[in-house]
C-alpha cells in the first residue's frame, strides 16, 4: 500500500470511529464492523447527506452534505475520493461532485441547468467517471444518455452510441447499463458504445445493474413478476433468480464487499427508505439501516488494513 493511500485510509478510520450510532438490535460479528457501505442518509429535517458505515450501522460518520439532497455515492478505486450527485434549482438540476474521504475538497463537476446528472461510477483505473444524464428537450422528448469525464470534470463526452441509464464499469473496462427503450433491458458494451451484448430480453423493465466484486454475477431490478424486485444473474445473463418477494418496490441494488449478499432500498412508513440486505440465494433478508438509500459497496479499500485499525481502536 502506498503512503498516500495509507494516509487516506487512516483519515477514514479516525472519522469513521468518531461517531457511533446503533439502529439495529442484531448482533454483529467482526466482519459487520468493517466500513462496507456508502449511502444517502436522511438527516433530521429534510437534508440528505453522504454517510459511511459498517453493515449494521453500529459506527457511521457523515462524509459530506454539499446540497439539500446528496446521493448515489461511489468510492474511487484508491479509496481516497467519493463521487456523488447533489441537487440545485429547487431540485430541478442534478450535478455530479467529488469529495475526499475526509469530507474535504468538494468539487462540483457538472453544471448544466435543468438536467439530471446521476449515478456516477469510477473506472477500474480511476481515470474516468461515467454518469447518467436525463432531460427533456424543447420538443418535449425525454433523453437518457451516458457520459464520461475525467475525475476533475474535464474532457466530458457523451457515449453517443448508447441510450440509457445506470452505467456500471466492469473489471475489464466495459460498461453495464440499462437501455432507454421501454421496456428497458440490461446490456454490456465497450466503452465507445460498440459491441452491445443484451443480457435480458422480456416485456418488463430490467434496471440498475451492479457487478459483483468477483465479476461473475450481476444484481439488478426487474418488475417481471408484477412488482419491482431484486434479482441476480450470471455474467452471461443465465441463471436469473429473484431474491426479494414483497409488495413494496425495491431500489438501489449493491453488493456486500465479500459478494455474499446484496443490499437494496425499500420505502418505509415515514415516506423515505431503509436499506436491507439479503443473501444472494434469496435467504435471510434483514433491515440494516434506517432512513437511508442509494447504497454503494466499499470494497476498493484494503479491508484487512482497515480491520487492523478497528481492532486497535477498541
Amino acid at each position: 500500500m502506498n503512503v498516500k493511500r495509507c494516509m487516506g485510509v487512516e483519515i477514514l478510520l479516525l472519522l469513521f470511529t468518531s461517531l457511533s450510532l446503533s439502529n439495529s438490535s442484531l448482533a454483529a460479528d467482526s466482519n459487520d464492523l468493517k466500513p462496507s457501505i456508502l449511502y444517502g442518509y436522511k438527516e433530521k429535517g429534510k437534508n440528505k447527506a453522504i454517510y459511511l458505515s459498517d453493515a449494521q450501522g453500529k459506527k457511521r460518520y457523515k462524509v459530506v452534505g454539499a446540497t439539500l439532497s446528496d446521493g448515489y455515492p461511489a468510492m474511487s478505486p484508491s479509496g481516497e475520493r467519493i463521487a456523488f450527485y447533489g441537487k440545485y434549482d429547487d431540485y430541478r438540476t442534478w450535478s455530479i461532485h467529488t469529495v475526499d474521504i475526509d469530507g474535504k475538497n468538494v468539487k462540483r463537476l457538472t453544471h448544466v441547468k435543468h438536467v439530471w446528472d446521476s449515478a456516477p461510477v469510477w473506472s477500474p483505473d480511476g481515470r474516468s467517471i461515467a454518469f447518467a444524464r436525463e432531460y427533456k428537450d424543447s420538443d418535449g422528448n425525454w433523453h437518457e444518455e451516458i457520459w464520461l469525464m475525467d475525475p476533475d470534470g474535464n474532457n466530458k463526452r457523451q457515449i453517443k452510441a448508447l441510450q440509457g441509464r445506470s452505467p456500471e464499469f466492469m473489471q475489464d473496462g466495459r460498461l453495464l447499463f440499462q437501455s432507454k427503450a421501454s421496456p428497458s433491458q440490461i446490456s454490456i458494451a465497450n466503452i465507445d458504445g460498440s459491441n452491445v451484448i443484451q443480457l435480458t430480453d422480456d416485456e418488463t423493465n430490467n434496471m440498475s445493474p451492479k457487478i459483483s466484486p468477483d465479476g461473475k454475477q450481476i444484481a439488478y431490478l426487474s418488475n417481471r413478476d408484477g412488482n419491482q424486485e431484486v434479482y441476480v444473474m450470471d455474467l452471461d445473463g443465465s441463471n436469473q433468480m429473484r431474491l426479494t418477494k414483497n409488495d413494496i418496490q425495491e431500489w438501489d441494488p449493491a453488493w456486500s464487499p465479500d459478494g455474499s449478499k446484496v443490499y437494496f432500498s425499500s420505502q418505509n412508513v415515514l415516506g423515505f427508505y431503509d436499506i436491507f440486505r439479503v443473501n444472494k440465494d434469496g435467504t435471510s433478508a434483514e433491515n440494516i439501516l434506517s432512513n437511508a438509500s442509494q447504497g454503494a459497496t466499499v470494497y476498493h479499500v484494503d479491508n484487512e488494513y482497515l480491520q487492523r485499525l478497528i481492532d486497535k481502536s477498541k
